[in-house]
């Protein structure tokens, strides 16, 4: 048993990757499955779909490294945040699809809930703010929205789960409805500070507490694999929401040590310890990951758009082919130009939460042409990341803490070095960058192979993560102000809009 199974069930693909004994990726198959928009702000996923990809690059990825279920010690699991299913627990039949962290069909909702003075409540009890985002309100629209849904429920009849549950319920045969601490933290559900169940917020929301999942340790026994699906009975022994995995993956285990994940869109989690961090800031208070029964909570900030920005230069525009081609783009670009995008695509995440407003470009004139988009574009990152980390450093400040903040990142972007050094120029801070990139299925793997005993503890783990290059900070101080004060500026007349 040398070996440790990682499942990273993503947004748009799922992949599988099998670690060794020395915690290196030696193996990995991806499988992309369809997204389906049946409404203008829906985002639905069919479980069908999630579940045969789990199964198929699980069974793909074993076979590559020619090895069984007997050489596996444990399964870890990572996935997408705050994605929402019901099913039925006799059958395991889906109640419907998915409904995912993206959709916002639950607006309304949070805005008339916010209107009768609940939100102060909600933000004390689960850290979260009132918002789509998270799973409460889709459970609570699903329950409404589905005829007999709401009697199922009340009778027992009907489970609740985020895809970690959904996951394991399916690979341990129905025996295990269980979750973990930080996918418990995202469905606005959970208490983070009494580590249960809100009984006050589950009521608001209308939802059975029956239908719920037992929260346990991130690294914890979730039960074994039908010994049907993958040859043999591997227990699963680690969970965490992928930015919580990621998190781990990059040993962000002091207070103060943050990490930033440059996907699709951006995540910044800063660990504050033991210390539940309420922010003024318009950030979250979440729990980072829970060891021995004690959590460990954190500051996020979501950025909404980040890699898809670099899409939307290549299949919006057309100024690329391909996303590698925007870094050389944009260092062909005319250093007396100052373009300002505000990718707010989708509206602004954090720290403005401001669903509605819609993107802008600031600047242009004539000779205005490719390369400067494309530099905006890459700049616009950068800039978001600041706001995220200015309102870390006030929330931190609050408390007596502060100081600079060692950036660690991974993730898509982060391969870009011109992104990456204008990132660290204008948050002034030292960008990291680690030798594995697979940040999230690391943190995943961790916590099976510690669990399961042949991978380090904490400390091991941390002297083990790996530099591949540094980025210092080279811009001067002046111009960073000067940049980023025009970025405000860019934002405040969106927002105006």
């Amino acid at each position: 048993m040398t070996h440790i199974l990682a499942i990273d069930q993503g947004t748009t693909s799922t992949r599988a990757l099998l670690f060794d004994a020395g915690m290196r990726p030696v193996a990995m198959a991806q499988q992309e499955f369809p997204q389906h928009f049946p409404a203008s702000g829906w985002v639905e996923h069919d479980p069908g779909d999630i579940w045969n990809s789990v199964l198929a690059t699980c069974r793909a990825v074993m076979a590559q490294a020619g090895i069984g279920a007997k050489a596996i010690a444990g399964i870890g699991i990572t996935n997408q945040r705050e994605t929402t299913l019901v099913w039925d627990r006799h059958s395991g039949a889906p109640l419907h699809k998915a409904i995912v962290w993206q959709d916002r069909r639950t607006s309304k909702m949070c805005r008339d809930l916010k209107a009768q003075g609940h939100e102060p409540a909600v933000t004390a009890a689960t850290g979260l703010l009132l918002d789509p985002y998270f799973s409460g309100t889709k459970v609570k629209w699903l329950l409404d929205s589905v005829a007999g849904a709401r009697a199922r429920a009340e009778a027992g009849d009907l489970l609740f789960g985020t895809i970690d549950s959904y996951l394991i319920w399916k690979l341990t045969g129905g025996r295990a409805h269980v979750t973990d601490a930080t996918n418990a933290a995202r469905t606005l559900l959970y208490d983070i500070h009494r580590g249960q169940w809100s009984a006050e917020v589950c009521a608001l929301f209308d939802v059975p507490m029956a239908m719920l999942p037992e929260v346990r340790d991130c690294a914890a026994d979730f039960g074994s694999t039908d010994p049907a699906l993958l040859g043999g009975a591997i227990p699963i022994l680690g969970v965490a929401g992928d930015q919580q995995a990621a998190t781990i993956g990059q040993a962000c285990f002091r207070p103060g040590m943050m990490k930033s994940t440059y996907g699709t869109g951006c995540f910044a989690l800063l660990n504050t310890g033991a210390r539940p961090v309420a922010s003024k800031n318009r950030l979250l208070t979440t729990i980072a990951y829970q060891l021995d029964g004690t959590p460990t909570y954190a500051l996020e900030g979501a950025i909404f758009i980040a890699g898809a920005v670099v899409q939307w230069l290549r299949d919006g525009l057309g100024l690329i082919a391909e996303a590698g081609e925007s870094q050389a783009l944009a260092e062909a670009a005319d250093p007396g130009q100052e373009l300002m995008l505000v990718p707010a695509f989708t509206g602004l995440g954090a720290p403005y939460w401001a669903p509605d407003c819609r993107g802008a470009v600031y600047g242009l004139s004539r000779n205005s042409g490719p390369a400067e988009f494309a530099r905006a574009a890459l700049e616009s990152v950068g800039f978001q990341t600041r706001d995220l980390i200015e309102a870390m450093r006030a929330d931190m400040s609050d408390i007596g803490q502060g100081g600079d903040t060692v950036l660690r990142v991974d993730g898509g972007m982060s391969a870009s070095d011109w992104t990456m050094q204008f990132l660290s120029d204008i948050i002034g801070a030292p960008v990291d960058r680690p030798e594995i990139a697979e940040s999230t299925a690391t943190g995943a793997a961790w916590l099976a192979g510690m669990r399961a005993g042949i991978y380090p503890d904490m400390e091991g783990f941390s002297d083990s993560w790996a530099l591949e290059r540094r980025f210092a900070p080279a811009m001067h101080a002046a111009t960073r102000e000067r940049r980023y004060a025009g970025w405000k500026r860019a934002v405040a007349a969106t927002l105006a809009v």
